[in-house]
């Protein structure tokens, strides 16, 4: 690109964010970064070394001290230079990284992380804080949302593909779970920002869903409100 922007997307859980927020920086070739990964990588390295969730001391020493790299042209994620990918993705780890972010500490910790990630050039960030508070100066927000039951098929669909048996209404429950926790934490809860743009994806395909966003950056940077090389 041209000049450096910054796009936010945020939503709850099952929205499709990280597969759009790829496809968008693939398809802008910009760096694109999952913030819910840089989470799941602090709640693994806890739960490997059999830390308690709520030990909130211990758990700002690690996020601090976790160094958290997105592999360039991948969606490879690199915890302390292990590739971590496919293990953050359990279940589990899902569900401790959503304690894990309820702690401010670590929060901040990783919020620095991901501004000096950003300083870099372009890029497409995801998570549940970006417009509001990680960047609320982003060039283009983005909100996705989808209906809940969307989102638990999605996301069953989703881990059955990498070979987890689950139960729909399990994820279902723990989804509904997830977006209490989040929107309902003191730090930094889950909320559309003002200025964002609101974005409904239950009944659209992933092509779809990737071109209306594209429209809405292309109509937000054409205009002179970008922030510049």
């Amino acid at each position: 690109m041209s000049k450096r922007i910054i796009v936010a997307i945020d939503g709850p859980a099952g929205a499709g964010k990280s597969t759009i927020a790829r496809a968008v920086a693939r398809k802008l070739q910009c760096i694109y970064i999952d913030t819910g990964a840089m989470y799941r990588a602090v709640a693994l390295w806890a739960m490997r070394a059999g830390m308690d969730l709520n030990d909130l001391h211990r758990l700002e020493i690690l996020a601090a001290s976790a160094e958290i790299e997105f592999a360039a042209g991948s969606s490879k994620v690199l915890l302390n230079g292990e590739d971590i990918t496919a293990a953050i993705r359990a279940p589990e780890i899902a569900q401790a990284a959503s304690k894990v972010s309820q702690a401010a500490a670590v929060r901040r910790a990783l919020v620095e992380k991901q501004r000096i990630m950003a300083a870099s050039g372009s890029i497409v960030m995801e998570g549940r804080d970006i417009g509001t508070v990680v960047f609320p100066d982003a060039d283009v927000k983005i909100f996705l949302d989808a209906d809940p039951g969307v989102r638990a098929t999605r996301r069953t669909e989703e881990l059955k593909q990498k070979g987890v048996s689950v139960e729909p209404t399990e994820v279902q429950r723990e989804i509904q779970e997830r977006d209490q926790r989040d929107r309902s934490r003191a730090e930094s809860p889950l909320m559309q920002a003002p200025d964002a743009i609101y974005v409904d994806t239950s009944g659209l395909s992933l092509e779809q869903v990737e071109e209306e966003i594209l429209k809405i950056i292309r109509r937000k940077t054409s205009n002179g409100q970008g922030r510049g090389a």
